[in-house]
């Protein structure tokens, strides 16, 4: 994560991203090939967050 200071709207777009896409893996229909490309942004996602 970055460190403690300014927290852009950027920064909250992209926290809200990441929390809808971990929504959407909790739906217990969703088709695997979903799943898996939802799980790829999520790394995508954490990735350029510094989550890694």
């Amino acid at each position: 994560m970055k460190p403690a200071g300014k927290y852009t709207c950027m920064e909250y777009r992209e926290e809200m991203i990441l929390l809808g896409l971990k929504r959407q893996l909790e739906d217990p229909g969703l088709p695997e090939a979903q799943r898996m490309d939802i799980a790829a942004k999520i790394r995508e996602l954490e990735q350029q967050m510094g989550m890694d």
